[in-house]
């Protein structure tokens, strides 16, 4: 996990909270980076996150479904894919 608050980096993480009080956060794990969010929304403070980096499974199954909703990105020949959605 890095932290940045008031401006010093400390590491990295695949998920970052950011806050209207300034904190930023990188998290390994989307649990940790959900209670940090949850934490500062509880707190009153306009926080939100967003996801830097999936693992290259999780992108190619969600490629192979067609999670994004764009042709190019589907694999009809997935089993993961669904034309039903």
């Amino acid at each position: 996990m890095w932290t940045r608050h008031r401006g010093v980096d400390m590491a990295s993480g695949e998920t970052v909270v950011e806050c209207s009080c300034g904190f930023e956060a990188g998290f390994d794990r989307l649990r940790d980076a959900r209670e940090a969010l949850a934490a500062h929304e509880d707190a009153g403070h306009d926080a939100d996150w967003h996801i830097e980096k999936v693992a290259d499974g999780v992108e190619l199954a969600g490629a192979d479904a067609g999670v994004c909703g764009r042709p190019e990105c589907t694999n009809e020949e997935s089993p993961l894919y669904r034309d039903d959605v």
